[in-house]
């Protein structure tokens, strides 16, 4: 294939391209420098002939043009030593050589040699130029010759000067001889008035024949030649020496062209000048070229010079050995090296010293004539720290070329994305397995709830049989149990309803001490370092006990019952650096609790799986292999994170980091202590497993309840649509089929809007629950329940139900004629329901009976509209969706002790709270209002 700078460049390019030159002093053509490539590109171009010498031996690239003046020697110069292809002109083509690879000029005009061009001796005249070519830095390697032969103008010339002398006596017979001759021919008299021109002359110009005689001649001359013309032709007369000049001579057409203009003195024998003889011969297409071969050089040298100083890229050149020659402004701006901190050093002492040995070899691989196309190595900043670099370099003989794009970038961009692929690999495998192991816990809570609720349905048959209640207790005791793996499987799976509350996690860990070393045995060292001024978080508590014995249990097993178990809490920040190497992680401020033992600590392949769920190292049927899988849940479900340090034989360290938290700390929750009760009220029971429907079935009979039941979504409403009046739906959240139980409960209240629902379920499948929170509105009971458990939650779920009713009754009956205690009262009030409907309805009635009224969902909204606006009155439910009723009571009396609170629930407060007043659910109007009064 003929390589690109050979492309349209005539017959020669062919010839060229087949030519064998690694048998030359050049070598292969593919490792030709470009100063090579462009000067052939550009003598292959040109109509005129030339020859171009390269090295000392001279080896001869030529064009077109010179292979016709070459003759019978081409093809077999081309390649060749010019010393030995021009055998019998060796020693002027030594002095050319020596003279051009000097860097000087030579020029010869009317140059005989003899040449054996057809076999045969033959005197031919030439106009010789030589120039030198320079490589790219600015050294000859080779010699360029414009060779223009002359042989017939000479001939001519000198035929003529013969013939001017035979004929000196017969200027009619010289004249019939110029007028043969292809040339502009002129003649002059000895004091230099030109007095004849040739037809050839009249013709070019498009003068009338004698019209230029004597001084006329100078109106074709250009006007900015005539002077200097005029001033040699008058020092030539003077000097009787021959006239030789260029100047512009107007053609017929109006163009200028250049010409060589020589003329001869005519001596007689005594040496006196008789008469002058003049040419013209046109020299325009050999100047044209020679312009635009400069002009092409010119381009060609501004546009290396552009991308040097502009390219973006690295460029440097050194010698074969390495040393520094020269670089361009890009290196400067990507490195910070100055070309005077560069310049004659070694390229080596910027390199990586762990790159230097692949470097060295990659020099000298471009020393022996190989070519670079991509090597990287890191090399030095002057600020400190390297940039990666990919090299493409190529040798001359002298220097090295090198370009090189900076890949830092785009090698931390590789990094990063590897990194990223990596923790999304492992997102994706945690999601997977949080799905399986989610829809296992479910299954699980299920078996769990018949189990639990089928005991609790026997301790009444047993009543009195201290052995057989003995068993009932313990069976119950598997069932919790049972009940805190499944909790495990979905707290990695983030499918735990989670119950945050503000708390001071420290004061709360250094509750756990004892119960830790009763848990823990006498031969496990406890410290606990707990640091002053820890922030607040929001979490829940009884998932950070679970994860904390967790932990503590693990590091006891580790250190085979005996070490020393460190417990630390502080405030920790985790920046953007960190948050970058784990994706999920948002940087900001966290408190940490880190347990660390003094064990045997873990192996790298250990420690990847350790989060994975089922995964132990204890030995069979001493774990489950779940603890540090709900610690990693619970930590991602939470907001937070979770990271193990650990090396074998020096320990292990795990630390659990949880968001800060502005809000102030909640107050405790008082324990439960109601009574359990029943009622009346028609339940209709959706659970698709047969075994849990018939168990809830039977405890909410005992409860006296009238219950319905189906064993999924769509029978579910089928009976409701049938127009049995049914008080609550108690629902399943994931059972089979097409309809989704909060489409069900959704359908239910559009057919019966005063129906309560009630969700139930071992796993969310953020169907009602996102965020690790309920749905605002939304009540669910957590599989397995105990019989207390449902008798209380079914109670409050339908006194929020009944309240609804009636308040919504009473909006539509006429009002009462408030008495005269309700005037006297107080007309300011925050009402906190966590009911949409109910809330919306109250706070209508309390604005109908006169009072303005702030409603809140929440006791975070409650919080902050007691804190915007002046209230007398503070109307809260007990069950809140954030925290208890009681615990916003307590917090807000703090604020404001002159505040007035009643609590509206269908459930009794579990600690008293002074001047507090207590409107049980459902309540009617004449008690809302006299609840007012009351204060």
């Amino acid at each position: 294939m003929t390589p690109p700078f050979l492309q349209g460049g005539g017959q020669l390019a062919h010839i060229i391209a087949a030519y064998d030159w690694s048998q030359t002093a050049l070598g292969p053509m593919a490792g030709w420098p470009q100063s090579l490539q462009t000067t052939v590109a550009l003598i292959l171009r040109s109509p005129v002939p030339i020859v171009t010498l390269w090295g000392e031996p001279g080896v001869m690239i030529y064009n077109d043009a010179y292979s016709l003046f070459a003759g019978g020697r081409h093809p077999q110069l081309l390649g060749t030593n010019v010393r030995e292809g021009w055998a019998e002109v060796a020693d002027f083509n030594d002095h050319v050589l020596k003279v051009g690879l000097a860097g000087d000029t030579l020029a010869y005009v009317d140059q005989e040699l003899t040449l054996h061009r057809s076999g045969k001796p033959e005197q031919v005249w030439m106009n010789l130029d030589y120039s030198p070519i320079l490589d790219e830095a600015g050294v000859p390697v080779g010699v360029m010759a414009i060779v223009i032969e002359t042989s017939a103008k000479v001939k001519a010339e000198r035929a003529l000067q013969e013939e001017s002398e035979r004929l000196r006596a017969s200027e009619n017979t010289f004249r019939t001889l110029a007028q043969t001759m292809p040339n502009q021919v002129w003649t002059s008299s000895a004091d230099g008035i030109v007095d004849w021109f040739n037809d050839q002359v009249y013709r070019y110009t498009g003068t009338p024949a004698g019209e230029m005689d004597r001084e006329r001649w100078r109106q074709m001359v250009h006007d900015d030649d005539r002077d200097a013309a005029g001033d040699l032709w008058f020092a030539a007369i003077a000097a009787a020496q021959t006239y030789e000049t260029e100047f512009r001579i107007r053609r017929a057409d109006g163009d200028w062209r250049w010409h060589l203009v020589r003329a001869q003195p005519i001596v007689d024998a005594q040496g006196v000048v008789q008469r002058w003889v003049g040419t013209n011969t046109d020299i325009q297409d050999q100047k044209s070229t020679a312009a635009m071969l400069q002009r092409q050089v010119a381009e060609r040298t501004a546009e290396r010079d552009r991308m040097w100083q502009y390219s973006t890229d690295v460029m440097m050149v050194t010698d074969l050995e390495g040393w520094v020659k020269a670089i361009n402004p890009a290196f400067t701006r990507l490195l910070g090296w100055e070309p005077a901190e560069v310049v004659g050093t070694s390229v080596y002492t910027l390199i990586h010293r762990d790159d230097l040995d692949a470097s060295k070899a990659e020099m000298a691989s471009l020393a022996s004539g190989a070519v670079t196309f991509k090597f990287e190595n890191r090399t030095q900043r002057k600020g400190g720290g390297y940039a990666i670099l990919a090299w493409t370099a190529a040798p001359d003989a002298r220097f090295v070329h090198a370009v090189g794009r900076d890949m830092t970038a785009e090698r931390a961009a590789a990094e990063e994305m590897k990194r990223t692929a990596a923790a999304l690999q492992q997102s994706q495998k945690m999601e997977a397995i949080g799905k399986l192991t989610g829809g296992v816990a479910h299954d699980f809570n299920n078996l769990l709830q018949v189990i639990s609720g089928n005991l609790q349905l026997l301790a009444g048959d047993v009543a009195g049989n201290a052995r057989a209640e003995r068993r009932l207790d313990n069976a119950l005791a598997g069932v919790t149990r049972g009940a805190r793996l499944a909790s495990y499987l979905l707290a990695f799976g983030r499918r735990q309803a989670l119950d945050p509350r503000v708390v001071k996690i420290g004061r709360f860990i250094a509750g756990m001490e004892d119960m830790l070393r009763r848990s823990l045995g006498e031969e496990i060292e406890v410290e606990m370092v707990i640091s002053g001024g820890l922030w607040n978080t929001l979490v829940d508590t009884t998932q950070v006990e679970n994860a904390v014995l967790n932990l503590c249990i693990n590091a006891r097993d580790a250190m085979d019952g005996a070490g020393k178990l460190t417990i630390e809490v502080g405030n920790a920040y985790l920046d953007d650096a960190y948050a970058l190497a784990h994706p999920e992680l948002h940087p900001g401020q966290y408190v940490m609790i880190a347990v660390s033992d003094t064990g045997t600590g873990m192996t790298p392949e250990v420690l990847e799986q350790a989060f994975d769920p089922f995964f132990s190292t204890k030995p069979e049927g001493k774990g489950s292999g779940l603890g540090l899988s709900m610690v990693y849940g619970f930590a991602r479900q939470s907001g937070g994170h979770v990271k193990i340090y650990s090396e074998l034989g020096n320990g292990t360290t795990v630390k659990l980091y949880l968001p800060r938290s502005t809000e102030a700390e909640d107050a405790p929750l008082p324990p439960e202590t109601r009574a359990i009760i029943g009622g009346k009220e028609t339940i209709l029971v959706a659970e698709d497993d047969e075994g849990v429907r018939a168990t809830v079935v039977e405890l909410l009979s005992e409860l006296g309840y009238q219950v319905l039941k189906a064993g999924d979504a769509t029978s579910a409403l089928s009976i409701i649509d049938s127009g049995m009046q049914i008080d609550l739906l108690f629902t399943d959240v994931v059972m089979p089929g097409p309809l989704r139980s909060p489409d069900l409960a959704r359908k239910a209240r559009e057919r019966q809007p005063g129906m309560a629902v009630l969700f139930t379920s071992g796993y969310t499948e953020n169907a009602i629950v996102h965020g690790g929170r309920l749905d605002a509105g939304v009540d669910l009971l957590g599989k397995p329940y105990t019989r207390e458990a449902l008798a209380r939650k079914i109670r409050h779920v339908l006194g929020n139900r009944q309240q609804q009713l009636q308040v919504t009754a009473e909006l539509a009956a006429p009002l009462p004629a408030p008495t005269e205690p309700a005037r006297a009262g107080v007309n300011r009030i925050l009402l906190v329901e966590d009911e949409p409907e109910l809330r919306d309805t109250t706070a209508e009635l309390l604005e109908l009976l006169g009072h303005q009224v702030h409603a809140a969902g929440d006791a975070a909204s409650a919080l902050a509209l007691l804190a915007a606006h002046p209230v007398d009155v503070m109307l809260t439910d007990i069950s809140l969706p954030d925290m208890s009723g009681e615990v916003l009571a307590a917090k807000a009396r703090a604020a404001h002790p002159e505040l007035r609170i009643i609590y509206a629930s269908g459930q009794h407060p579990n600690a008293p709270l002074e001047r507090a007043q207590l409107l049980l659910k459902p309540y009617s109007i004449d008690k809302l209002i006299l609840a007012l009064a009351q204060g």
